[in-house]
């Protein structure tokens, strides 16, 4: 064991947010630490780095270990260099450096008697400074600097010249460059482009040392972690696996959980019920019966409530009506601004039912492309036409479309008019907005609340085409995955851009990649995408709109046909656990009435009877223990 988190808890003011946070952390474990916004993450890798008291509890890391912690925001520079302040993480090899250099340039002058022993000290040296990786370090410090986004002439600017974001970067760069035996990570790819994020997810995942980390790219996390510890409400669950596995294991420990809840709950009335019944006899013999029972109930460990009641964001997507086959078509497009060239002679086609994701680097284009259909930018020339029907819900990354002067609630009443205000209010409320909030200023609101009334106004709309830009910027993981389930479950046709790979992965089935101006389409969702490009890259392919999909037919049919069937299996097995889910829904309101039964005065005293509801109820509990296991093992498939 490396770290041991043991009770750990933690107020501001009067509000608890860290209530008990218990885990540990193995040599060489990648460990991700989750949560909404405001449980508490980057509170908690504070405490363990020492840089905020805990209230109570102990954070022990085993003797001699190394620790590297990367906070959020950097204050401090360190050199005068890019290169010199990752090379400084090295103190160590940087001083055995020189002192190497001192003495080869006093060999010259060493007289023959004092040779052997100087010689002697310095292929000791030598060796040491060779042992720690003293003739690697420069060259591992370029290319960590490479990886995240410095080469070439950068390497040699000053730390003064940098953004904060830069900043980040260089300071992730020396941290890692240290090599401590822990890194804990507050966030490391906030300032990250893809390819950077890519490198990183290489280098934390061979790691030979312990990661902690706290990132709200699911992608990411499910690239590099063993292991889950979920601060949801203050408290710690662990989960082994990466970010999808512990998904995967939460859902089925939230059903399992409150089941066992509303069976404990059935229970308890149970035995209060017979116990009452008991006492009514006023009997001796009735009494005692009850009082034992009473004992045995007051020793029952109550289950909480589950965390199902917590408020969460419940979002369904509608269509009003339904669009032609033909959606958008956004032909030979060209659009500068000022004198930079964006993109020349774009096309591509939007048919009913797409999911579309548009990738790319950042400053290609993704975003003008979006404002342009939807007739907020000019563009020199070419065409953009909607097909018969079509009606546009647009979700803008900056929610330039709310009204700053507006409380949330005229927010929606201007946008709809027709809705009466406890239909407002019901709106609103299902996207966590209750009582006075309502009527919070829009120029008031956090991202993420901006974000939600944005998700409000779209659901209402009921349109048949979704253009989203950048739709999870500011949404905690719950709300991201309520948004994804939501577009599951959407009949029309889906236009987004986003940088969230889990969420394309989970939304799309199509990818568009812009790049120097032109589209490469690829069939499928992110996994497919990747998957797609490194076989082109085996096969010294460069990628082009026509060698992945057109010219190239049937290599464009087989994908076609594989995802077709990829979708209707994922169909099928759906429709499996549906069955189960209802069949375990019957056997449930089943067992209820039975329940029932128990409690009717005329089958308390019915020894035969009470036999006959037992027997039943033994039955059912083993039809639902085998239904459960069933949709275990198809859910985790």
């Amino acid at each position: 064991m490396l770290l041991n988190v043991s009770h750990i808890f933690k107020s501001f003011g009067e509000d608890g947010i860290i209530k008990d946070a218990t885990f540990t952390v193995d040599e060489g474990s990648k460990v991700a630490i989750v949560g909404n916004n405001g449980t508490g993450k980057s509170t908690l890798l504070k405490i363990i780095v020492g840089d905020l008291p805990a209230d109570s509890g102990e954070v022990t890391l085993k003797k001699d270990a190394t620790m590297g912690y990367l906070a959020q925001y950097q204050e401090d520079s360190f050199g005068s260099s890019i290169l010199d302040t990752v090379l400084s993480a090295r103190e160590d090899l940087l001083s055995m450096e020189k002192r190497l250099s001192d003495m080869e340039m006093e060999m010259s002058n060493l007289d023959s008697k004092d040779a052997a022993t100087f010689m002697e000290s310095y292929h000791k040296l030598q060796h040491q400074f060779d042992l720690l990786g003293g003739y690697t370090f420069r060259s591992e410090a370029v290319g960590i600097l490479k990886g995240l986004g410095f080469e070439g002439d950068d390497l040699n600017k000053s730390m003064n010249e940098l953004s904060g974001g830069q900043k980040t970067r260089v300071s992730l760069g020396r941290l890692l460059a240290s090599s401590p035996d822990l890194l804990l990570l507050d966030e490391p790819i906030n300032h990250l482009d893809l390819n950077s994020i890519v490198w990183l997810e290489g280098y934390l995942s061979s790691y030979k040392g312990a990661v902690v980390i706290v990132a709200h790219d699911r992608y990411f996390l499910d690239k590099i972690v063993d292991h889950v510890v979920d601060l949801s409400y203050g408290r710690t669950s662990v989960y082994t696996g990466n970010y999808t596995a512990f998904s995967e294991q939460k859902a089925l420990y939230q059903l399992t959980y409150e089941r066992s809840y509303e069976k404990q709950q059935k229970e308890i009335e149970h035995q209060k019920a017979v116990i009452e019944k008991l006492q009514s006899f006023n009997r001796e013999k009735s009494i005692k019966r009850a009082e034992s029972r009473k004992k045995m109930l007051d020793k029952i460990d109550i289950m909480d409530a589950p965390d199902k009641d917590m408020p969460r964001m419940r979002l369904t997507l509608e269509v009003e009506k339904e669009s032609g086959k033909d959606v958008l078509d956004f032909s030979h497009v060209t659009k500068s601004y000022d004198d930079k060239n964006i993109f020349t002679d774009l096309s591509f086609e939007v048919h009913k039912g797409d999911r579309i994701a548009i990738l790319g680097d950042n400053g290609t284009g993704k975003t003008t492309i979006l404002k342009c259909i939807n007739g907020l930018t000019d563009f020199e020339s070419g065409e953009i036409r909607f097909g018969a029907n079509v009606t546009v819900g647009y979700y803008d990354q900056e929610q330039q479309g709310l009204t700053e002067s507006n409380t949330i609630f005229s927010e929606l009443h201007d946008a709809y008019p027709y809705l009466t205000e406890t239909q407002v209010r019901n709106t609103l409320a299902a996207f966590m907005f209750t009582e006075d909030d309502v009527f919070k200023r829009i120029s008031e609101l956090s991202g993420g609340e901006r974000g939600r009334v944005s998700l409000a106004k779209l659901m209402l709309s009921k349109s048949n085409l979704l253009i989203l830009d950048e739709p999870t910027n500011h949404l905690d993981m719950d709300s991201k995955e309520m948004l994804e389930e939501a577009l599951n479950e959407y009949d029309g046709t889906l236009l987004y851009v986003s940088h969230d790979r889990y969420f394309v992965n989970r939304t799309a089935n199509m990818i568009l990649e812009l790049s120097n101006g032109h589209f490469t389409k690829y069939l499928g969702n992110y996994d497919d995408y990747i998957a797609k490009k490194e076989q082109l890259s085996a096969a010294n392919v460069v990628p082009t709109q026509e060698s992945v999909t057109d010219s190239n037919a049937s290599a464009a049919k087989l994908d076609f046909k594989e995802q077709k069937r990829i979708e209707a299996e994922k169909r099928k097995l759906q429709n499996k656990i549906s069955k189960i889910e209802e069949e375990i829904e019957k056997l449930e309101e089943k067992k209820a009435k039975i329940q029932d039964e128990f409690l009717k005065p005329e089958n308390m005293t019915n020894s035969a009877k009470l036999n006959e509801l037992t027997a039943e109820q033994n039955e059912i509990d083993s039809k639902l223990e085998d239904l459960y296991s069933q949709w275990e093992e198809l859910s985790l498939s």
